[in-house]
């Protein structure tokens, strides 16, 4: 062993002291390729047999003497090495010459396999092992692999021990994951430090500046091979895949509930524990999400982040914008590849694409009812508790559901705010408008299983299927009156509960279009010119 403690043939002024023969002075360039990478790796492995280096403090064992003296300063605090453009310290020379490569923009490791370039040698050798397919790092508790030391620290903590030993001072939140507590600070200090160069857009995460990047670009390089569905991420299309095979990786471990998405299975485990942890200080509105939670705080604040760049409409609701700015550009980007229909939303071609799969994830807690969406099974749910929390303040009826209510205060305001742009149909109601729309596309999504026959509605097809059976299930209870159609009974019902009166004579109707159909006979009627009756 050579003097100063460093074994023969290894450059004494390299600080990190590794095997490479290459010193800080060396670093100019340096292309590495998958053959110089395995060398290393195995002159690594021969040193890493000696470790005669020992820390007296907590048992650490170094190869080398400067890997202990730069070990020892994590115990002492010492950190000498500053940085003369930023607060930056570093307890090794090494790391304050890789931290000034953030100041200066130079990448002086190249992959010698293809062009990746990187500022850290070792961020360079965890990238070769995307070349070679080296998973070094296993697992002792379970068949598991990772490239990285830092992935397999993760999976031990997410997947064995549970620990969490990462806690925000402000608010308690508790993870796995250092990097996650950084993240995660940046909701309490507002810190967005990732800027876009071409728009005042900043992010708190990379990931999310990555993705914002590629809406200028116009690039989305990965597609489905099922339906031709384009995505800026592999993550995501990895996501919309699931609508094909089915798959529901996350599980419920207190029920029978699979999700195709983790946050999915997150909003339902708050079904069992029943938390919401965050609260309004306004009106005590209680939310399971703290991003619930925000918005809902603009019914306070009053404030619409969201700006339209073509006209002077704001929204409070990033998908309120999205649905005004079709207003502008007439785009539906997200199609299906088995009708032709085509949605201005990505989660309302989700949902689209129900109607195809038959998939209802949304199941009933009380009975064995479920369906394809949330506000079907809400509506559902009205009837277990016959709560109608929405009262109108001009008639005395009520409702179960806001969007429900909304339609019925249309009657009494007049207002038609949606407007078909083709006949300059208007009406009160957008799920009418999007009916109305397939008049003029031709669209007809709901698709019978027993013949060829398709509708443009559900009622319709719904009427259709009742050809295929003989079978009325749906009974009166005042009465022996018997239908295939449900819609049918509830307006014979009202047969049995009169509601609508006329105010010019004693005429009663059992439904709204009756009386509507009456009022033409005193709109029209003609007065006799002699007798003026």
């Amino acid at each position: 062993m050579a003097k100063h403690g460093y074994p023969t043939g290894v450059d004494q002024n390299c600080c990190d002291g590794s095997p490479t023969g290459v010193s800080q002075g060396d670093c100019d360039s340096k292309t590495i390729s998958v053959k110089d990478q395995a060398a290393a790796q195995q002159v690594n492995l021969n040193s890493a047999r000696k470790k005669p280096y020992m820390c007296g403090e907590c048992g650490f064992s170094a190869a080398w003497r400067s890997h202990l003296s730069r070990h020892m300063k994590t115990h002492t605090g010492e950190k000498p090495y500053k940085c003369e453009e930023c607060r930056y310290r570093a307890n090794c020379k090494s790391h304050l010459y890789r931290h000034m490569r953030t100041h200066t923009g130079e990448k002086p490791y190249k992959c010698g396999e293809c062009e990746y370039t990187t500022a850290d040698k070792s961020t360079l050798s965890r990238h070769i092992r995307t070349h070679t397919g080296e998973k070094p790092y296993k697992c002792d508790q379970c068949d598991y692999s990772a490239a990285h030391r830092g992935n397999l620290a993760m999976h031990r903590r997410a997947k064995h021990t549970g620990e969490k030993p990462y806690m925000c001072g402000e608010c308690g939140h508790r993870t796995a994951y250092k990097n996650a507590l950084s993240l995660h600070m940046r909701t309490h200090t507002g810190e967005k430090p990732y800027k876009c160069d071409q728009c005042d857009f900043s992010a708190a995460q990379r990931a999310a500046l990555d993705y914002h990047l590629a809406k200028h670009s116009g690039k989305k390089s990965y597609i489905c091979g099922e339906c031709g569905y384009r995505a800026i991420k592999q993550y995501h299309l990895s996501q919309h895949m699931r609508t094909h095979t089915g798959e529901k990786p996350y599980k419920c471990d207190q029920c029978d509930y699979s999700a195709a998405r983790k946050n999915n299975l997150g909003r339902h485990l708050s079904k069992h524990t029943g938390e919401k942890p965050y609260m309004c200080g306004e009106c005590g509105y209680r939310a399971t999400r703290k991003h619930h939670l925000s918005r809902h705080m603009r019914i306070h604040t009053g404030e619409r982040p969201y700006k339209c760049d073509q006209c002077d409409y704001s929204a409070a609701l990033k998908t309120s914008l999205q649905v005004h700015r079709v207003k502008h550009t007439g785009k539906k980007p997200y199609k299906c590849g088995q009708c032709g229909y085509r949605a201005t939303q990505k989660q309302h071609l989700s949902r689209h694409m129900r109607a195809h799969t038959g998939e209802k994830p949304y199941k009933c807690d009380q009975c064995d009812y479920s369906a394809a969406n949330k506000s079907s099974l809400d509506a559902h749910l009205v009837k277990h508790t016959r709560e109608k929390p929405y009262k109108c303040d001009q008639c005395d009826y009520s409702a179960a559901q806001k969007a429900i209510f909304d339609q019925h205060r249309a009657t009494h305001t007049g207002k038609k705010p949606y407007i078909c742009r083709n006949c300059g149909y208007g009406t009160a109601n957008r799920s009418h408008l999007s009916q109305h729309m397939r008049i003029h596309t031709g669209e007809r999504p709901y698709k019978c299983d027993q013949c060829d026959y398709s509708a443009a509605q559900k009622v319709t097809l719904n009427k259709h299927l009742t050809t295929h059976t003989t079978a009325k299930p749906y009974m009166c209870g005042e009465c022996e009156y018997r239908t295939a159609v449900r819609y049918t009974l509830t307006r014979h019902m009202r047969t049995h509960t009169v509601r609508y009166k006329c105010d010019q004579c004693s005429y009663s109707a059992a439904s709204k279009f009756a009386l509507t159909r009456h009022m033409r006979i005193h709109m029209f009627a003609k007065t006799c010119s002699t007798c003026n009756i």
